[in-house]
């Protein structure tokens, strides 16, 4: 292992590779089954030498895990199935003794029916102040809900209570929501960030960036017969994109930018917010407002050439315009791994998941392309744990081990997110391949076959996705031209092929046709699968000196 040098202090974020951890799932380092911080810090020595610049910390909070750690009990404290703050402590500070910087997840919309302030809502009676800081509502004539406004996990977004009252959640009936528009919450989370990043973070990713602010006169939505919102589901609602929420990330901003002359150097902000086009997104990342967002759009697109140069250019103008960089991401913990999309003759759904035929050969071959082109474009990347393995979706678990709230909230009809969420193998021929140390199972069961996916593995090959990974990402360091600088598209590249430079002296070029084509003049740095007679294959991606 090589020891990392960071990038400047100044502005790091705008090109970094980020590693996005989903702590039950990572590393087991006390054998009960499930991830924790202790096996996060174990494992920093392969995270330094993948060659990443940051971890993202999925939720590691206090809670009853009833959405996987997103319903929040205490934001001040680790959840004990993970480990300590003095755990936590621990990994921030060997991190950055490799070059590595920690991103932490922060819940703002909702918090877990167990935090305190929510128990004492439910004991204080309807019109407590201990009520105003959710949303408590009486219901409408009839025994209705005080809207029709749907939860993102299935169902009504109201649940009612025993005085007869009702109360929001924009997601899982044990998520209620804040009150943004009372100064305790603001303040509360105010204290917060203040106190994680005197701890040492180095920035927070914003779960539903968008979701914080609502239209306080509750009007109804138009719903289709799915109960779906007719349009957008984000466009013209009154939960989602609401304009009160851009003061909160002001707020939030002017507090990042108070520890901008620490050593450290800057706190910042990553928003995770579902919006299109990546002209509403630019919204939330002007220069007083967050530092980055996610950029879905190019994950949801199909594996066309058409289609990804229009997300490509319309996400770097539309971010440029602000001044803000672009990030790009394949798959999260929230959506089907992108070997197995890429799989399918279709474009699967996000939450689809076993009802269409997956190739995934073909996925493999497409996600190795996918990951050079998302490594080659100007701005910040995302990696999930596993996809520098290679990791295809779980699609079979069996329905008795399923643990994400929409598989219930859906009636057993939608089976969520925990294909993308199965246990990471490290090593070993047989489950748990060295996610644990223990005898005990992982907390969802990895599959059979999956001996050749783990880290031990695919670090003794050379061709192996994961060395693939490595690889792209040592050049990445080392090019001057791959770090946030704009991109020339060919206009002389056949329909079907992706190609384009970065100066100084870097092309890519990626063949989403049919055929081989012939490669341009230049060094091959890297390429996704092998050159024969000077020619690229089809799905493959090559990256050239020029």
């Amino acid at each position: 292992m090589t020891e990392q040098a960071t990038r400047p202090a100044d502005d790091w974020w705008r090109s970094a590779v980020v590693y996005q951890v989903y702590p039950r799932s990572f590393a087991d380092a006390d054998g009960d089954g499930t991830g924790d911080v202790n096996g996060i810090r174990a494992r920093l020595p392969y995270l330094a030498d993948l060659g990443i610049d940051a971890i993202w910390i999925s939720p590691w909070y206090p809670s009853p895990l009833l959405d996987g750690g997103y319903d929040v009990s205490d934001y001040r404290d680790i959840n004990p199935e993970f480990g300590t703050l003095a755990d936590a402590d621990a990994l921030i500070a060997e991190a950055h003794a490799l070059g590595i910087r920690i991103l932490i997840d922060l819940v703002p919309n909702h918090c877990s029916w167990e935090h305190p302030w929510f128990k004492a809502a439910l004991a204080a009676g309807k019109g407590s102040p201990e009520r105003d800081l959710f949303w408590f509502r009486d219901g409408k004539d009839g025994g209705l809900p005080p809207t029709n406004w749907p939860a993102a996990f299935g169902g009504g977004a109201w649940q009612q209570i025993e005085d007869g009252q009702w109360y929001l959640h924009m997601f899982d009936i044990s998520q209620p929501d804040w009150n943004w528009d009372h100064p305790k919450v603001i303040e509360e989370f105010d204290s917060i960030l203040r106190f994680w990043f005197d701890r040492g973070i180095d920035g927070f990713r914003i779960d539903v960036a968008d979701s914080m602010a609502k239209d306080a006169s509750l009007p109804d939505v138009t719903l289709d017969p799915d109960g779906q919102p007719t349009r957008d589901k984000y466009v013209g609602n009154p939960f989602y994109d609401q304009p009160g929420v851009h003061a909160i990330h002001q707020r939030w901003r002017a507090i990042a930018d108070e520890y901008a002359d620490t050593p450290q150097g800057p706190r910042v902000f990553v928003a995770e917010a579902w919006l299109s086009p990546a002209e509403r997104l630019a919204q939330y990342v002007r220069s007083n407002e967050l530092h980055s967002a996610f950029n879905f759009d190019v994950l949801r697109a199909a594996w066309d050439a058409k289609e990804l140069r229009q997300v490509i250019d319309y996400t770097t103008e539309s971010l440029w315009a602000v001044g803000a960089p672009a990030t790009w991401v394949l798959s999260n913990h929230d959506t089907v791994r992108h070997r197995t999309r890429y799989g399918r003759d279709q474009r699967d759904a996000l939450e689809g998941a076993g009802v269409v035929p997956v190739d995934l050969a073909l996925g493999l071959r497409r996600a190795r392309a996918a990951a050079l082109l998302e490594l080659a474009l100007p701005g910040g990347a995302y990696i999930y744990q596993g996809d520098e393995l290679g990791l295809p979706e779980v699609e079979d678990l069996p329905v008795e081990v399923l643990d994400d709230p929409t598989w219930e909230r859906s009636g057993h009809t939608v089976r969520g997110r925990d294909g993308c969420r199965v246990p990471i193998p490290w090593s070993g021929s047989e489950p748990p391949y060295g996610f644990g140390t223990g005898e005990g199972q992982p907390w969802l069961p990895q599959p059979a076959d999956w001996a050749p996916l783990t880290a031990e593995a695919e670090a003794a090959d050379p061709n192996s996705h994961l060395a693939l990974y490595r690889a792209a990402l040592r050049i990445r360091r080392s090019e001057e031209a791959l770090g946030e600088g704009r991109l020339t598209w060919d206009l002389d590249a056949p329909d079907g092929v992706l190609s384009f430079t970065r100066d100084p002296g870097f092309q890519c070029v990626v063949n989403l046709t049919d055929a081989a084509i012939d490669l341009p003049t230049g060094e091959v740095l890297l390429a996704s699968e092998p050159l024969t007679d000077n020619k690229l294959p089809v799905d493959a991606t090559v990256w050239l000196k020029v």
